[in-house]
C-alpha cells in the first residue's frame, strides 16, 4: 500500500470575479522510501497540494488517503518545512525546535532527548539559545528542518525550501537534506518537495511529476535514473533538464489532463497520451505515457 494516494483531486477557491480553478484532475502515489518532486509554473498549485496532502487545507473534489485511510484533518504523520521558515521569533532554537513535541505528553527529559538529536544532526549545536533574528537564512532553515524532523515523521513535505537562501547556502543545504535521507535511522519515510527550480529537483529527487499551468494538472511523472551524487554538468543531466523544461513551456499551453499513477519509486508510469521524449531517453531516465 502506498504511504499517500491523491485521487482525481481538484481545488478551486471562490472569488468576486467567480470560481478560480487552482488545479484539476491530479493523482499520482507517494511510496515508501520515495524523493518525489513536483516542479511548474507559478500559480499551478504546488504548495496548495501541499497543505491538501497534509490536511491543513480540503479538496474541492476528489480524496488524499494516508496509508489507506482519507484525510480529512491534519496530519500528524507530516511535517513541513517552509520556504520562509515559519519559526517562531519569540522562541530560541532548542523551544523552536520543541513546539511540535510539547503537545504529545511527553516528560520534559523525552523532549529535550529529542531536541538535543535534532539540533545535533542538523548542525546547530552551539546555537541552542539563539533566536531567529540572530541567526542567518541558512542557520535558521536548519532550525525549521529540525522542528520538522523532530516529530520523526512518516512524509517530510518541503515547500521551495531553499528559494529564500543564496545559492551557495542553498547548494550546501541541499546536500546536506540529502545526507540525512541517506541515513536509514532517521525519519522521515517519504520525502514531497515543492520546486520552481528544475535543477534542484533532479539533483534531489528520485520522481519529478511536472504539472502544468493553471488550473495546475499533471503533464508527466519523470523518473530520474542519473547516479548519485549527481553531476549537473554532465550531458545527461542537462538532456534531462531541458526535457522537464520543455514539458513545463510546451505542455503547460494546452488544456491536456493526464493522471500519475506509480506504485513503486522505480516502477513506470503508465497511461494513454504519449509524453516521450528523445532527451529524456538520452538522460537515462524513464518516463512513459499517461492514464
Amino acid at each position: 500500500m502506498a504511504l499517500i494516494e491523491v485521487v482525481d483531486v481538484a481545488k478551486s477557491f471562490p472569488s468576486r470575479h467567480g470560481t478560480i480553478a487552482i488545479m484539476d484532475d491530479i493523482s499520482f502515489e507517494v511510496a515508501d522510501n520515495d524523493f518525489l518532486a513536483i516542479v511548474g509554473p507559478s500559480g499551478c498549485g504546488k504548495s496548495t497540494l501541499l497543505r491538501l496532502l497534509q490536511g491543513l487545507d480540503h479538496p474541492s473534489a476528489g480524496e488524499i488517503r494516508f496509508r489507506g485511510k482519507r484525510v480529512t484533518e491534519v496530519s500528524h504523520q507530516m511535517a513541513m518545512v517552509f520556504q520562509n521558515f515559519a519559526l517562531y521569533p519569540w522562541l530560541s532554537v532548542n523551544e523552536n525546535v520543541a513546539f511540535g513535541l510539547t503537545s504529545r505528553g511527553w516528560s520534559k527529559e523525552k523532549i529535550d532527548a529529542q531536541v538535543e538529536r535534532y539540533v545535533s544532526v542538523t548542525g546547530l549545536v552551539g546555537f541552542e539559545e539563539a533566536y531567529p533574528r540572530e541567526l542567518s537564512g541558512g542557520m535558521r532553515q536548519r532550525v525549521g528542518l529540525a522542528r520538522a524532523l523532530a516529530v520523526e515523521p512518516a512524509v517530510l513535505l518541503m515547500d521551495e525550501p531553499f528559494s529564500a537562501l543564496d545559492p551557495l547556502t542553498a547548494e550546501s543545504l541541499r546536500e546536506e537534506v540529502l545526507q540525512l535521507w541517506r541515513d536509514p535511522g532517521l525519519p522521515p519515510e517519504a520525502v514531497v518537495l515543492v520546486t520552481h527550480n528544475i535543477e534542484e529537483a533532479l539533483l534531489m529527487a528520485d520522481r519529478v511529476i511536472v504539472m502544468s499551468r493553471r488550473p495546475g494538472r499533471v503533464l508527466a511523472g519523470v523518473i530520474v535514473n542519473l547516479p548519485r551524487p549527481r553531476d549537473r554538468k554532465s550531458a545527461a543531466f542537462y538532456q534531462l533538464t531541458d526535457y522537464v523544461y520543455s514539458l513545463i513551456t510546451e505542455g503547460s499551453t494546452g488544456s491536456h489532463s493526464a493522471t500519475l499513477k506509480e506504485s513503486k519509486p522505480s516502477a513506470a508510469v503508465s497511461g494513454g497520451t504519449p509524453l516521450a521524449s528523445s532527451a529524456a531517453s538520452a538522460a537515462g531516465a524513464e518516463s512513459k505515457p499517461l492514464r
